[in-house]
């Protein structure tokens, strides 16, 4: 028996609602800036650039496809332009750094599906699957150059996405070394070091969306470092969440299947909790077999590993929300940011 989804997941309606308005103002206002970017790409690159965002390209057999001509969620160009007007800025004057970030993070998710051999990305072929492996490698290629040449006027901010660039590799090396190590004994993961893990995979590239955001928008070095260790915990909590998706998350919603992460043996929060605690010896006997997931996580569960991860990525959240408490910024913008880091991290669990 697996643990029941948490009543309040999804988040109050009005808070829904705002996050989604807030993402569609952020892809409206990008999206021009974005097209342009991708058009000064080689043809063929730009057609597998705007594949990769979700703008359109062919499938496996030639075709067409449906694609959301916005492209995915668009939290990272959100959260450049709220760092903006964070720093009372207009919201445009941060549109360069969510064009940054927007290829940084295409990019990172074209390499990704190659290296952890992923065939789907947003519900049709990734985009190796759909060109093929060298054509893909390149095209990320270009679309991180692309990503740093879009600063190029603000040596500063540029200097600020190539540290984050920096960080990201490594919470990506840090990924794929974790995975190789044992689920128990002294080279076992660490809580701690997949906590290091997520904030650079996932945190570096958030905090530096705010950051930027804000540096573009005229913020003092006070104002900019707050906001990036602020974007870092809610890199830490958005993982964590997506964890507990990976585990007890609703198909239809993540399009993901129940219990695979635990079928494919990753090493996530609520399982290294859980590795801790009176079942842990059974529970690294399950892990990674395809016919004992359901009772792996029913173990995770009982053993306290889901509740643990759900604690921790409150606590991420709520340092987040501090660091926004301690530094002057606009206070419409700052509501606005509170209303999405509330809904991107109560999803459904």
């Amino acid at each position: 028996m697996t643990a029941p989804a948490t009543a309040d997941a999804l988040g109050s309606r009005p808070e829904t609602l705002a996050a989604g308005r807030i993402l569609d103002r952020a892809r409206d206002l990008v999206a021009p800036a974005l097209t342009d970017a991708v058009a000064t790409l080689h043809p063929w690159i730009a057609e597998m650039a705007a594949y990769a965002l979700g703008h359109g390209g062919t499938d496996t057999g030639g075709r067409g496809t449906e694609a959301d001509s916005r492209g995915g969620k668009g939290v990272r160009q959100a959260l450049a332009l709220l760092g903006a007007e964070l720093a009372g800025a207009p919201a445009d004057s941060g549109v360069p750094a969510a064009v940054a970030v927007e290829l940084v993070h295409t990019f990172s998710l074209v390499h990704d599906d190659i290296m952890d051999g992923d065939a789907l990305r947003r519900g049709r072929p990734a985009l190796w699957k759909a060109y093929g492996t060298g054509p893909a490698v390149l095209a990320g290629d270009a679309l991180l150059a692309l990503a740093v040449g879009t600063l190029g006027a603000a040596p500063e901010a540029a200097r600020r996405l190539s540290a984050a660039l920096d960080d990201l590799v490594r919470g990506q090396a840090d990924d794929l070394l974790l995975a190789r190590r044992p689920w128990t004994g002294p080279e076992a993961v660490t809580a701690g070091e997949y906590e290091t893990m997520a904030e650079r995979k996932t945190g570096t590239l958030l905090g530096c969306a705010l950051a930027l955001g804000a540096q573009l928008g005229g913020a003092d070095e006070r104002i900019v470092a707050a906001l990036d260790r602020a974007g870092r915990h809610l890199g830490v909590a958005f993982q964590i969440v997506d964890d507990l998706l990976g585990i007890w998350g609703d198909p239809e919603v993540t399009g993901k299947p129940v219990h695979g992460d635990l079928r494919e043996g990753k090493k996530t929060l609520p399982v290294l909790a859980a590795l801790d605690g009176p079942y842990g010896p059974e529970l690294a006997q399950l892990l990674g077999a395809r016919d004992t997931a359901e009772r792996a996580a029913d173990l995770v569960a009982r053993a306290g590993g889901r509740a643990a991860a759900l604690r921790e990525a409150r606590r991420h959240l709520a340092a987040a929300y501090a660091l926004l408490d301690s530094v002057p910024c606009s206070p419409h913008a700052a509501g606005e940011l509170r209303s999405l880091l509330s809904a991107l991290t109560r999803r459904t669990v």
